[in-house]
């Protein structure tokens, strides 16, 4: 396989789909990302999230990342619950096999409507038969306030650290095209994987970039 030098262990700014088109087919051994949610998120601090409010990303995204991930391999998503049906109908019709669903619950309460809102949510989607890990972790994974410093939907190292453990190998090819801050390349690194982010929001390319030169 012969990747162009800088996507190995980058962060890549632009529109994902356009920048998976470069890659070739198969080339991936984990997709592990956190995309927009379709919920058009406000948070007080007024930051926003692109592409939250439209889901034309959805269904070329998801497409691409079905083709660049090897046989017998997993996605890994976050997606946003109130647009499931969104989100599984994209999946499904791009050859993704739900296989597990994870959850993650938090001790502060992120948002406050008929319930108060305490966990993260992800489906653990299926490219081919892959073979199952020797010791499968549990559904519900650990979770670490972050603080939301680096971005508004900031995920916590440890929480991801569990999924690239037990579903790729060391020196594996993690890819997330939504990478936000660059958690996903953070913890691929701790890991001793190799990764490639995309981030189409110049400020999060940028805070990504940087604490990734930081590790």
């Amino acid at each position: 396989m012969n990747l162009p030098l800088p996507f190995i262990d980058q962060i890549i700014h632009g529109d994902c789909v356009e920048l998976l088109r470069k890659l070739p087919d198969a080339c991936i051994d984990l997709v592990l990302t956190d995309p927009p949610y379709l919920v058009n998120y406000r948070p007080r601090d007024g930051r926003r999230c692109v592409n939250d409010d439209s889901a034309h990303w959805l269904e070329p995204s998801f497409k691409e990342l079905y083709r660049v991930l090897k046989p017998n391999r997993f996605c890994v998503s976050f997606y946003g619950w109130p647009w499931i049906d969104r989100f599984m109908l994209v999946w499904k019709s791009c050859g993704f096999r739900p296989v597990s669903h994870l959850v993650w619950p938090k001790k502060h309460s992120s948002r406050e409507g008929y319930t108060h809102s305490h966990h993260e949510v992800a489906y653990l989607l299926a490219k081919g038969r892959p073979i199952k890990p020797v010791h499968p972790i549990k559904d519900v994974l650990p979770w670490e306030y972050t603080g939301n410093v680096h971005h508004p939907n900031e995920k916590p190292i440890i929480g991801l650290i569990p999924l690239i453990e037990s579903f790729s190998q060391p020196n594996d090819i993690v890819l997330d095209p939504f990478a936000g801050s660059g958690t996903t390349g953070i913890a691929a690194r701790q890991t001793n994987r190799r990764f490639i982010l995309f981030e189409k929001d110049r400020v999060y390319y940028e805070t990504a970039r940087q604490r990734l030169l930081r590790r």
